[in-house]
């Protein structure tokens, strides 16, 4: 009898040890995939603006936080998908969405190619991508173009004399557009200071932006890689560049091709179908065109960048030629329904 007892307790006694370790072990191991506070809760402000992306689907792109935060102290961020073992990618591709936060396509379909991406990385391409680098201009009751400062970040790149012709054109090109405004001096808003240093820290091949509403594909770059004739149904319409824009500082100033994706509409997602049309054209396109001489990994005088951005009179006449120049044609961003077309 008492050998009986003694077994059924030490039974008992076994049975919730196990459970107790079942259930710490499960504890852990929510805690360990949870994303951090800052990841949830802007998912969760992404997901209430955008039915397209929704909450859980962001969530599950995993998504980190940068070293850097918006001017009103939003995580801005971002996804790596590296190097495979046993494979050396072709090149380093990165991809930017959101950088108007009126522009709410741009933004829903670089999501969805991060869930492309979640389920087919093969290691072809080192690909680093944000979805969102203007949260505070999507995120806003009435989402506008520019950040909380009321700068357009693609008129703040520092672009060889930005302090002269970015003034000339925001006033007498746009009639000091609000919309357009290139901010103070290169590089004054952090996001676009975010966007600087991943160029400079992660070297890209290519740099690839998406934007919205035109229906056409940009280019920038002053090499040799050649244009994309198309991607899905948007087919090449080069733009030209601008005082402080990213084609200008990117590809006609550090000569890292720049491709602008120009979705149709800013308010209205493309089909499945032409989302992934977009995307199969432009890995094919990345797989043609990929630079092999590995001039993107020369070192950059930064200093001196900003100084020339200034009008440094002491560094003399080192103005760039930009072979693609078209200050005050046609522009390439704009909001959805906007008959404002300069970009």
């Amino acid at each position: 009898m008492k050998i009986s007892i003694t077994k059924s307790l030490v039974t008992l006694v076994f049975t919730v040890l196990g459970a107790v370790l079942f259930l710490q072990m499960n504890i852990a191991s929510a805690e360990v995939s949870k994303p951090t506070p800052g990841v949830d809760n802007e998912c969760a402000r992404i997901g209430k603006k955008l039915s397209s992306v929704g909450y859980k689907e962001c969530l599950d792109r995993d998504l980190r936080q940068s070293d850097s935060v918006s001017a009103q102290g939003a995580p801005i961020l971002v996804k790596e998908y590296p190097p495979l073992e046993n494979r050396k990618p072709m090149g380093r591709v990165l991809l930017v969405g959101g950088i108007h936060g009126d522009e709410y396509s741009s933004v829903s379909v670089t999501f969805k190619w991060l869930k492309t991406l979640d389920k087919y990385h093969s290691g072809l391409f080192h690909w680093r991508i944000s979805p969102l680098m203007n949260p505070d201009g999507l995120l806003k009751r009435k989402s506008t173009r520019t950040n909380a400062n009321g700068v357009d970040l693609n008129r703040n790149f520092p672009t060889v004399d930005w302090k002269v012709k970015s003034k000339y054109y925001w006033e007498v090109t746009t009639s000091k557009n609000p919309r357009r405004y290139p901010g103070p001096d290169p590089l004054s808003e952090s996001e676009s200071r975010w966007l600087y240093d991943e160029i400079n820290t992660f070297k890209p091949d290519v740099i690839i932006a998406v934007h919205a509403p035109h229906g056409i594909v940009d280019f920038n770059h002053n090499g040799h890689a050649d244009a994309p004739d198309k991607l899905g149904r948007l087919h090449l319409n080069l733009l030209g560049t601008y005082p402080g824009s990213l084609g200008n500082f990117g590809g006609m100033q550090r000569g890292i091709p720049v491709l602008t994706i120009e979705l149709r509409h800013a308010g209205i997602m493309p089909s499945p179908g032409e989302i992934n049309d977009i995307w199969v054209d432009m890995i094919r396109w990345l797989k043609q065109n990929m630079p092999e001489d590995g001039s993107t990994d020369e070192p950059v005088d930064l200093e001196k960048e900003l100084r020339l951005a200034m009008g440094d009179s002491t560094l003399g006449d080192q103005t760039m030629v930009d072979k693609n120049s078209g200050d005050g044609v046609l522009g390439d961003e704009s909001k959805a329904g906007d008959n404002d077309i300069l970009n």
